[in-house]
């Protein structure tokens, strides 16, 4: 498996290939994350969050999987799962070939250097009391790496990749933007040549005038240096530019699972449709030709989700079937899956 990393790596444009011809890197098979509920002096249990409920996906060397959904959904637990800085309650994980589902911190070591991940907030995924240079320095450090010419070398060389004045290797976080904040989570996460990062929602505490720079930085790093990505985040337009394959998730399942052209242009799971309505178009023409789609009700809760179908609750296709059969992520057309009873018609 290393090799085809390798291979990927000398290509100029990862994202490019086509996805049948990579090798997964990352396997997950019904993973189950639920937050046991406990009352009373004895702390018994009574309940737990379903936070995450049996996901099932892949992500192959050199591709972007880009998580979609509400909030609330089990997108960034699913983030922390996969990284491992959550233990599964249930499911299997396999990294490269290895099962990593049950590691402990110190079996977990090794492999950090091969996933990292990208905090949302930038102002609260740096220590204010480092330095810039001990923050990104810090991977070294804690996996005793040497580079040729030092750390501090290599960390101006990271800050400079990521579009930051290398002499502001002494300077703290609270010195810098919302913006350079985030470019130095991901000079952070870079330091080690990680094989694939986790986005959890990168731009969304960002100003809109900036979130573009830092996701072209993303595409750029992922060009040039042979990464994977798997990006959370709940701004569409956003996922459509970055992504190669798009995961909808609902009350921690995944509802549809496509590649970003079909899933934006023929959206097979309600939801999906409900979710692409609501994107803003600047177009006023094509506004008015566009039917806007209102869901009723809240999202119910995770504690005690619906029988059968978790969104039937608030689908306007949901029969008799929905709340005693729950549906299978199954495939609607070659590489396009959605777990519906009652699919919506491909579009022209």
């Amino acid at each position: 498996m290393a090799d085809v990393t390798k291979t990927e790596k000398k290509i100029p444009e990862p994202a490019a290939a086509p996805a049948d011809e990579r090798e997964p890197l990352l396997q997950v098979e019904g993973l189950v994350k639920h937050f046991p509920i406990k009352k009373g002096l004895l702390q018994r249990q009574v309940g737990a969050v379903q936070a995450v409920d049996g996901l099932t996906f892949d992500v192959k060397a050199g591709e972007t999987l880009g998580v979609v959904g509400e909030s609330g959904c089990g997108k960034s637990t699913m983030g922390r799962l996969i990284t491992r800085l959550l233990e599964p309650t249930g499911g299997k994980i396999t990294f490269e070939g290895t099962d990593i589902t049950h590691l402990n911190t110190a079996q977990m070591r090794p492999l950090r250097r091969d996933i990292q991940m990208i905090f949302q907030d930038p102002y609260s995924s740096l220590n204010p009391r480092h330095t810039v240079g001990t923050i990104v320095g810090a991977p070294f450090r804690l996996q005793g790496i040497k580079t040729e010419n030092g750390i501090k070398a290599a960390v101006q060389d990271l800050l400079e990749l990521c579009g930051l004045n290398p002499e502001h290797y002494n300077r703290y976080p609270h010195e810098f933007s919302g913006g350079q904040r985030q470019r130095i989570g991901i000079a952070r996460a870079l330091a080690l040549r990680p094989k694939m990062i986790v986005a959890d929602e990168p731009v969304s505490a960002l100003d809109v005038s900036i979130q573009a720079q830092v996701v072209n930085l993303l595409d750029d790093l992922q060009s040039e240096l042979g990464l994977t990505y798997v990006v959370i985040a709940h701004d569409l337009s956003v996922v459509r530019h970055v992504s190669d394959r798009v995961a909808v998730m609902y009350l921690g399942k995944i509802v549809e699972l496509a590649d970003r052209d079909s899933l934006y242009k023929s959206p097979r799971h309600p939801y999906t449709k409900a979710l692409m309505s609501a994107v803003p178009v600047p177009d006023t023409a094509r506004k008015q030709q566009r039917e806007r789609i209102l869901l009723t009700g809240d999202v119910p809760s995770p504690i005690n989700p619906p029988t059968g179908c978790r969104f039937r609750t608030r689908c306007w296709k949901a029969q008799d079937v929905c709340a005693t059969e729950e549906p299978k992520l199954v495939a609607q057309k070659a590489g396009h899956l959605a777990a519906c009873h009652f699919p919506e018609e491909a579009a022209e």
